[in-house]
């Protein structure tokens, strides 16, 4: 009898010290995916990332990460949505705040490239190279992200050329626009392809002196 009891204190005793693992409030678990997509996407290698090594990555069944997205072009087109949340409201706060339209420019480059840079993942949905073998639908929408881009620096760029009496500020304002989105699109490119060891920000005060 007492040993059964003693057994009985033990099994308790077991189970009031095993970690109980905590719910996910409403909405976390849907952060916890993203962000270990976005860590997985840091990797250097070119292997495709799997809901299956996802799932393990969050010690979760791939059913667990269903109940979230409906497959994982919506986990990267929510990827892509952070993207663009982040980048054009750092460009909406850099034009409401900066009244020097040449500046405006300096300022929405190098926010841009310095977001590229402090998220990899991020980085390589930017350029694409995260989104080969997936939906092509996200490439296209990464496609719209710089053409929304280009025209951003393009309202800063015919201010810049009005206020230096430009004769031609719309024609001056496209092709700067275009030069300078193809020159973020490139640093991103080098910062993905060396393996994130080539940064985006080098040199770049001497860059925009250069372009700019």
């Amino acid at each position: 009898m007492t040993d059964n009891m003693q057994a009985t204190e033990n099994n308790v005793d077991a189970q009031t010290t095993e970690p109980v693992r905590k719910r996910p409030k409403p909405g976390e678990r849907r952060v916890q995916i993203l962000e270990a997509l976005a860590t997985m996407l840091e990797g250097t290698g070119t292997e495709r990332i799997t809901t299956a090594s996802l799932a393990t990555r969050l010690d979760v069944s791939e059913a667990a990460l269903y109940r979230h997205f409906a497959s994982k072009a919506q986990m990267f087109e929510a990827l892509i949505e952070f993207i663009e949340q982040t980048v054009f409201s750092l460009i909406n706060q850099v034009t409401e705040r900066e009244p020097n339209p040449q500046a405006q420019v300096v300022r929405i480059l190098a926010l841009t490239l310095q977001f590229a840079e402090k998220n990899p993942g991020m980085a390589r949905v930017m350029v694409g190279d995260a989104l080969v073998f997936e939906n092509d639908r996200l490439q296209q929408r990464m496609n719209q992200f710089f053409d929304k881009f280009e025209s951003s620096l393009k309202q800063s760029l015919r201010a810049a050329a009005e206020a230096q009496n430009s004769a031609t500020p719309t024609v001056d304002a496209q092709v700067k626009a275009s030069v300078l989105t193809a020159f973020v699109v490139g640093r991103l490119q080098r910062f993905t392809r060396s393996g994130f060891k080539r940064l985006p920000s080098e040199y770049l005060e001497a860059s925009f002196a250069q372009l700019l």
